[in-house]
């Protein structure tokens, strides 16, 4: 059945892009609302300030996710609550937000994840609808490649390779949902490279990051005087970005999608790829679906090589 808050809470923070101050508002919902932001900051006036959690509406992918409507109105950086309400199975939420970017907070998804359990669930009539992958969709753009494979559960694989010595090859496979996501992924923090700050912040990005919501690497390591959280954060992150970038299905994905050197701009163009293919899908109803879970594993995914290449 499909599931929204018990209750109403207010985060605030900072936009890790524009710097400026923000706050976000998440209300319960009625069912089959799906996630909706609302820009509480504009008028209406003759434009709606409201932009439906939907992959049609995807703007731009670019260091992070921006999503917007047909008037112009957008929100950007909603993965990490997007992962948040997908890995807690939270369906139906508004989320008002006074300003054009979800606050950073700690820089992960920790924070919304508890402010989720500080008001519970509440459990609606209707049934909950998933989108179920019937046959392989693979997209590969260089050397990233992404796929989505059948199964029986929300999986979500990454793989990922970095040069810099305290990442190197890192794999991580985890099932949305429950208390994987809330202990093994929802904790770990985005990250960047000091040498490239100065140049994000001369294109207008970055101009919020600090120790207090980034890991940053310098070229001896981790400059945090903390450290790490988890000694493979760097691809917990990732995974946790690709559940935030797949809730933009609006329904969840009953398959495991798999990345390899994969962000936020292969993501999108997976699902887009996915979506575009309606002979590798179908939606389902939550009934009888099997309850078994997979394990939270840390080794490479098995991935086949058959493909629909696009």
């Amino acid at each position: 059945m499909q599931t929204t808050l018990g209750g109403v809470v207010t985060l605030s923070g900072t936009g890790v892009h524009t710097g400026r101050p923000a706050r976000v508002t998440l209300k319960p919902a009625d069912a089959d609302s799906g996630i909706r932001f609302r820009r509480v900051d504009l008028s209406n006036g003759t434009r709606s300030t409201v932009v439906k959690v939907e992959h049609c509406n995807v703007k731009t992918m670019q260091l992070c996710t921006v999503i917007g409507n047909a008037d112009g109105v957008t929100v950007m950086t909603v993965e990490h609550i997007l992962a948040a309400l997908a890995g807690m199975g939270v369906d139906n939420v508004y989320v008002h937000i006074n300003g054009p970017e979800v606050p950073i907070l700690d820089g992960s998804a920790r924070d919304y994840v508890e402010a989720i359990d500080r008001v519970g669930l509440v459990t609606q009539s209707v049934p909950r609808s998933f989108i179920r992958i019937l046959h392989p969709v693979r997209l590969q753009i260089g050397e990233s490649i992404a796929e989505f494979q059948p199964h029986h559960r929300q999986v979500i694989s990454t793989d990922i390779e970095f040069t810099h010595r305290d990442i190197g090859n890192q794999s991580i496979t985890f099932e949305v949902g429950g208390e994987t996501f809330r202990e093994q992924i929802a904790g770990a923090r985005t990250f960047g490279f000091l040498a490239q700050a100065e140049q994000l912040r001369a294109a207008g990005y970055g101009l919020g990051a600090s120790l207090e919501n980034t890991i940053v690497l310098g070229d001896d390591g981790v400059i945090n005087d903390n450290g790490l959280r988890f000694t493979d954060e760097f691809v917990r992150h990732k995974a946790l970005d690709a559940c935030g970038d797949l809730a933009l299905a609006g329904a969840p994905i009953l398959g495991r999608f798999w990345s390899h050197r994969g962000g936020h701009q292969l993501n999108h163009a997976a699902l887009n790829c996915l979506m575009s293919q309606e002979r590798a899908w179908e939606w389902v109803g939550g009934d009888n679906l099997q309850t078994d879970t997979i394990a939270f594993d840390k080794t490479p995914a098995e991935v086949p090589e058959f493909a629909y290449a696009t």
